[in-house]
């Protein structure tokens, strides 16, 4: 569950603005998600997609934890 309203938006501003936002990034996990389910997922390894928008496949361990540099910033 969401805390707050850090923006100071109000009420239906913020309702509008999270639509907008799911919207947003839904439209490029959709693609992705259709994109892997072409390749063909697999159990045992993931779908790194890179930069230049190629695709290839490797380990979970990998690919969840950003090649080794971890995922805290």
């Amino acid at each position: 569950m969401r805390k707050g309203n850090s923006q100071g938006l109000k009420p239906q501003a913020l309702k509008d603005k999270r639509k907008r936002d799911k919207e947003y990034m839904m439209g490029d996990y959709k693609e992705r998600k259709a994109e892997n389910q072409r390749i063909g997922q697999r159990s045992d390894s993931d779908i790194h997609h890179r930069p230049d928008g190629s695709t290839e496949r490797v380990s979970i361990k990998d690919n969840r934890g950003n090649f080794g540099k971890g995922t805290k910033n």
